[in-house]
């Protein structure tokens, strides 16, 4: 096929593309149109640039697109996903990283005290905060706390592309028995310098609605547990209380109508000189900021007990 037989068809196989995810309902047409034929075309080179494609690119390309159509997200299909300055491996059956909760990093930066050295994700899904924070501060070692094991694993995988030997993946539920042997060992890690989270929030009634949240994300990482879905975010908050030096800062993401729950949840569990909401990229309060007052001593067990 020649340079310029390549670019008609590819403007065909752009325009039918975006056609036929618009009447599926993407939200995206365009943008996912152009990343599936890329895919197809075995290509990271922009479009304008290809003067030939591979023999299978229109069955590869039809194969993708269904998938697309049946709103499978894109990420899944794709088997990768854009966080900050990261593409992460995804896999069926783990939360799929948000744009929105890449701002965590940076409000940590901004908010922290003293050195990044020692920190911890609780709730770590597959590994976006925690690989990020390998990622862009080469002095920190990071312990990424998850329940699920399928999560566990790609956590795994993430932390160790991102920096390898300065991650490690700890499986435990934070709202269980503090003297079992996983919380025994989170435990131990304190003093940290900081703790980011995203942890499941979503009350039992919010149903999400769209097709490729519900019917893909993993119902555990997203619903928070509870009538208001802040169980397992009130755990996190506990455990930054007890794992947090003096100074050490907690960012936590939860839903924007959450910020007055999630500061008074901070309030009660005390040692906090610091508590306020942040918002994201749009304004909406999306992120709890809770510093440990500086001349307050590591609390102990009680705090997770009472």
């Amino acid at each position: 096929m020649s340079g310029a037989a390549t670019r008609v068809a590819l403007r065909e196989a752009l325009a039918e593309t975006t056609q036929r995810l618009g009447r599926a309902g993407v939200a995206s047409p365009s943008v996912d149109a152009r990343a599936l034929i890329a895919e197809a075309a075995g290509t990271e080179r922009p479009l304008v640039l290809l003067d030939d494609l591979p023999a299978g690119f229109a069955a590869q390309l039809e194969q993708l697109t269904a998938r697309r159509e049946r709103r499978e997200p894109l990420q899944l299909i794709l088997g990768r996903a854009p966080f900050r300055r990261l593409m992460l491996r995804v896999r069926e059956g783990v939360f799929i990283p948000r744009p929105e909760t890449e701002l965590a990093v940076d409000l940590m930066q901004a908010h922290a005290s003293g050195p990044l050295e020692n920190l911890v994700d609780l709730c770590t899904g597959g590994g976006a905060l925690a690989a990020s924070a390998l990622d862009e501060i080469p002095t920190a070692r990071v312990l990424a706390v998850e329940i699920d094991p399928r999560a566990a694993e790609l956590a795994a995988e993430n932390l160790e592309a991102a920096g390898p030997g300065r991650g490690r993946v700890l499986r435990a539920d934070l709202t269980g028995d503090p003297g079992s042997p996983e919380l025994a060992e989170l435990a131990a890690t304190a003093p940290v310098d900081a703790i980011l989270s995203n942890p499941p929030y979503i009350p039992p009634e919010a149903v999400p609605r769209d097709a490729e949240v519900l019917e893909h994300d993993p119902h555990h990482a997203l619903f928070g547990g509870g009538e208001d879905g802040l169980e397992v975010p009130r755990a996190v908050i506990d455990w930054a209380a007890r794992l947090l030096r003096p100074g050490g800062v907690l960012i936590m993401e939860h839903a924007d109508v959450q910020g007055p729950a999630a500061q008074d949840a901070a309030t009660r569990a005390g040692g906090f000189d610091t508590v306020r909401t942040a918002g994201d990229l749009t304004g909406r309060d999306r992120f709890l900021v809770a510093r440990r007052a500086a001349g307050d001593p590591t609390p102990g067990s009680e705090r997770l007990t009472r």
